[in-house]
């Protein structure tokens, strides 16, 4: 009898094997000694001979116990997945074709899904405890009406970012550090499951033909998904979540991303429409930052924002927002960045907000800056003031004019007035490490000049936090001339030296 055939007898009567079992073993007693076949349980010793008949049995019922206490802890946990499949594909055949009903808004279908859901629950044979059926209706909801394992993560307002490494690895950011995620996709076809549901909702596409996408949700969250074959491991989802209730500028103050000194220097230069470009790395936080300046706009104006996803959330009520569009299955249909650019200046705007520019449209915004639109907000990714100068340069040469160099440098110098530098620190802290006034020219070079820049020099605490702020140069810019003329007050400690000295 083989190893399984016994193991499977012990476990139907541990004490004396089952009756199918004993009926095919010949009687031990009538057997000749000689020629009892080994027990295959039970290892060989060659020093004392063939080891006694209940160590053999011993040895079985403790593999299989073992075996049994394993299989019996995969059981519920089974079960319960295949209820959930099982529940899901039902509650689609029942109410699949009303989850896209236009009837019925957001909460109606949310009790449609409950009441739908119990009733299958109630008809399954599998009994559940009340905090398994909690876990499994909002589990099944989430794959019918959300985005399935990320659900949670996304409704979880301590975590700021989802990264998404195929079906099997998610991470997410919290405080500022990075950490995996318990939660996992059921497949890869779970996962594209999720991506399509969240880009078609915006009327986009993601597929072999177009297997990189940029979208959102409805929260204004950004999406970014990119698909096999470019996608090797899997594919790949990266969410970056925005608060529901948009940041202020006492939420980046009480942050420590900016100083109070300098929430009055940028509200004045906001007021003061001065062109100001927010520079920083990748997760910096300058979308933030330009919903906080934009604030600062009075209620009166006109404001036309231009965005690759929609994500600025201005609390403004005259906004106009514009997204471009990525072309379709033909590859027609495209407006981009730049067309948008150029169609808001005949919307009569009093300021024009750029989400980010990153191409050809940098030279159409530093136009309109310098044409009467004075007061434009945009971003750019650079890692200094000097580093932003010089890409938004490089972003002008690829407008394709084929400009010289020096009068590239002078619009520059002549339209933009002010860069915001943010940082993201080690950390996890994101920071105004530098806010420099755009000077001028001297000879071929675009001169700044500092306002505020991030103190370095206190050093960090026992956890490797940052102890540093953003304080005074001690240089009064030049802008502040057109504060007076406009009778825009500042207060002279935004100016002041601190105690321990100017900032190095």
């Amino acid at each position: 009898m083989s190893l399984s055939e016994r193991l499977k007898a012990v476990q139907e009567n541990p004490a004396t094997g089952s009756s199918k079992a004993a009926s095919k073993t010949p009687p031990v007693a009538k057997a000749p000694p000689a020629k009892t076949p080994p027990d295959p349980t039970v290892t060989p010793d060659v020093g004392s001979g063939p080891a006694p008949r209940s160590v053999s049995r011993r040895t079985a019922a403790t593999v299989t116990d073992q075996s049994t206490t394993a299989a019996r802890a995969d059981e519920p946990e089974d079960a319960l997945r295949r209820l959930k499949e099982k529940a899901a594909a039902t509650l689609f055949e029942r109410i699949g074709a009303r989850l896209n009903d236009p009837k019925l808004d957001e909460r109606q279908l949310h009790a449609l899904v409950r009441a739908e859901l119990n009733a299958v629950i109630e008809k399954s044979s599998i009994p559940l405890s009340a905090e398994e059926r909690k876990r499994l209706t909002a589990e099944v909801q989430d794959d019918v009406l959300g985005y399935g394992p990320l659900q949670r993560l996304l409704d979880d307002e301590t975590v700021t970012e989802v990264m998404v490494n195929g079906p099997d690895m998610i991470f997410i950011e919290k405080s500022g550090r990075l950490q995996r995620a318990a939660s996992r996709f059921a497949s890869e076809a779970h996962l594209r499951l999720v991506i399509e549901r969240i880009v078609s909702r915006i009327g986009r596409r993601i597929d072999e033909s177009a297997p990189m996408v940029d979208a959102r949700l409805l929260d204004g969250s950004r999406v970014n998904a990119v698909i096999p074959p470019l996608a090797f491991n899997g594919s790949s989802l990266t969410i970056r979540k925005f608060s529901k209730d948009p940041f202020k500028v006492g939420d980046l103050v009480r942050f420590g991303t900016l100083s109070p000194e300098m929430a009055e220097l940028l509200d004045a230069c906001v007021a003061a429409k001065l062109n100001i470009i927010v520079s920083g790395g990748t997760g910096s936080g300058k979308t933030t930052l330009l919903n906080v300046l934009s604030s600062f706009i009075p209620d009166g104006e006109r404001i036309v924002t231009i965005e690759d996803a929609v994500e600025l959330q201005l609390q403004q009520d005259h906004v106009v927002r514009l997204e471009s569009r990525p072309p379709n299955v033909e590859g027609k249909g495209e407006v981009s960045i730049r067309d948008l650019v150029r169609n808001s200046l005949r919307m009569r705007p009093d300021r024009i907000v750029v989400g980010e520019v990153r191409g050809g449209e940098s030279l159409d915004m530093l136009q309109a800056m310098n044409t009467g639109h004075d007061g434009s907000l945009s971003t750019v990714h650079a890692n200094s003031p000097r580093d932003a100068v010089a890409r938004l340069e490089t972003l002008v040469l690829m407008a394709g004019m084929d400009l010289p160099l020096r009068a590239i440098r002078e619009q520059l110098a002549s339209a933009v007035d002010l860069i915001v530098q943010l940082t993201r620190l080690r950390d996890g802290t994101r920071r105004v490490t530098a806010v420099t006034e755009v000077h001028g020219m001297e000879g071929d070079t675009v001169t700044l000049q500092d306002v505020f820049l991030f103190d370095y020099s206190a050093g960090v605490d026992d956890s490797g936090k940052f102890l540093g702020k953003p304080v005074s140069t001690g240089i009064r810019p030049r802008f502040t001339e057109r504060f007076e003329d406009l009778g825009i007050f500042v207060s002279p400690r935004v100016f002041a030296l601190p105690e321990t000295g100017p900032a190095r």
